[in-house]
């Protein structure tokens, strides 16, 4: 009989190199966790130092009006799918966008986050206008002491 010349075959490594992965995955939540702190603050204000109690919002996103020392308006969005961008509107489409937001929502709260240069008088003009128009409370937010 004729010997055939045998292949030698190396042993297959059957493993995982699960090393990208992690590379990809460590790149991932640095990413993450520089942005995430942009996408809560919005709009930046220097917002007036006081003493005040600390107010949860465990059930339901608060609808936050801001004014920027420029006397500009912005309310953030309330899409629990895109990140809370805070849209630049006049005051009427303001208050128009609250009474929608509270006919759906009759609990949420309602807050103003104002410039601490920001004059005195438009804060309140714009609390005014939103109670005016059907927002029975509105609160005010502000930096703590500590």
């Amino acid at each position: 009989m004729i010997a055939l010349p045998r292949r030698n075959r190396a042993n297959a490594d059957a493993s995982i190199n699960i090393v990208p992965y992690i590379d990809v995955m460590l790149v991932l939540l640095v990413i993450f966790m520089m942005t995430t702190p942009i996408l809560e603050q919005g709009i930046e204000v220097d917002l007036p130092n006081a003493s005040a109690k600390a107010v949860s919002f465990s059930q339901q996103q608060p609808t936050i009006i801001t004014i920027n020392r420029d006397g500009e308006y912005f309310i953030n969005s309330m899409a629990d799918d895109s990140p809370s961008v805070p849209e630049r509107l006049s005051v009427s489409k303001i208050a128009a966008r609250t009474q929608a937001r509270l006919q759906v929502f009759p609990n949420m709260g309602v807050f103003v986050r104002g410039d601490q240069e920001v004059a005195y008088g438009a804060v309140i003009a714009l609390m005014v206008f939103l109670q005016k128009n059907g927002v029975e409370k509105v609160g005010i937010v502000t930096e703590s002491d500590e």
